[in-house]
């Protein structure tokens, strides 16, 4: 059986107003007693109902927050940061993965509502802005992170990724690269578009023609980076490097580096988006471009505590800034 708060009050010899009281940090119950209400709860095995606290204080103590999976390490770095941040501040997070399907991401929200959520921050799909609208509508802040929802009003907190993509294809068209396969995530999304975005206006300041068969796009996966690498290392005229920005794909692409046979970087040049330890670590390392991931949580962060503050939503998008590491796996084209 649950211990509940009369059995508290009972073994505590106080009353249940008091044993209320002294549990929720009320200044109306003095020191002594507030501590041993506590000592007796905690011997008891006693937990606060937080459902029956939402209906009192209208706050659940809890914190949504939604990612697409944990395969990619900036979702895995978001977690992190945004538990440890929210637990500081006394806050639970329940982590839900959407698999970046529309109707899986509804259920999600439609549950976090149910359960009286406090705020959320969101990596969104896309297709479900009118129920974020609704819960800012009931007074649950939302924080989009990574995508923005296009057409709603949503404060959002988005990597650099055009700036980012352009300065990984600049690095290897300086390296003499002049055939440079994109594998790059769907259109539709923020990342994806501004990826391929940024490697279209870096080849066209080069002077060099957009060719679409060295452009592969697709869904945020590994088979992705094999089916792509096949196919841009199957071309008559295969390119000197890879640009792999869809950060899910990179695994899919190291195996088909391996089945092939091909030594990186002397047989083909290979640059990742969105940093992970395994890269730095992998022989050769992996040059990336690093989106920030810890610097995006920690402001996603900084903007739903104001909001849970009162601060009324501006709609407004933030912007943190992508810098290129460079290690061993991409070097200057060789004359033949």
């Amino acid at each position: 059986m649950a211990v509940t708060l009369r059995d508290v009050a009972r073994a505590a010899d106080v009353s249940i107003a008091t044993a209320s009281r002294a549990l929720a940090g009320s200044s109306l119950t003095n020191h002594a007693t507030q501590k041993h209400v506590i000592q007796v709860a905690a011997a008891l095995g006693y937990r606060t109902n937080t459902f029956a606290r939402a209906l009192k204080t209208k706050r659940s103590g809890l914190i949504g927050l939604t990612v697409h999976n944990l395969e990619n390490a900036s979702f895995q770095v978001r977690a992190s940061v945004v538990q440890s941040r929210m637990q500081a501040l006394g806050y639970q997070v329940i982590l839900s993965i959407s698999a970046d399907d529309p109707e899986q991401e509804r259920d999600i929200f439609r549950t976090l509502v149910d359960h009286s959520v406090d705020g959320l921050i969101a990596v969104p799909n896309g297709a479900n802005g009118a129920q974020l609208l609704a819960m800012e509508h009931a007074d649950i802040p939302v924080i989009c992170a990574v995508r923005r929802v296009e057409g709603a009003m949503l404060e959002s907190v988005l990597a650099g990724d055009l700036d980012g993509a352009y300065a990984g294809t600049r690095h290897l068209l300086d390296l003499g690269h002049r055939r440079i396969g994109l594998i790059v995530g769907p259109g539709e999304t923020t990342s994806g578009k501004e990826r391929l975005a940024g490697y279209k206006r870096a080849m066209q300041e080069a002077g060099l023609p957009v060719d679409p068969a060295l452009i592969q796009t697709g869904r945020y996966a590994p088979e992705t980076g094999v089916v792509a690498a096949n196919a841009l290392l199957s071309m008559p005229a295969p390119p000197t490097a890879i640009f792999v920005a869809n950060h899910e794909s990179s695994v899919g692409v190291l195996r088909v580096v391996s089945e092939r046979g091909l030594l990186i970087p002397d047989d083909l040049s290979l640059l990742f988006y969105e940093d992970s330890p395994w890269f730095e670590w992998q022989r050769p390392a992996i040059s990336v471009v690093d989106s920030g991931a810890t610097e995006m949580a920690n402001l996603a962060v900084d903007r739903l505590v104001q909001r849970l503050g009162g601060v009324a939503n501006s709609g407004r998008e933030y912007r943190v800034g992508s810098r290129l590491i460079q290690r061993a796996s991409c070097r200057a084209v060789q004359e033949s």
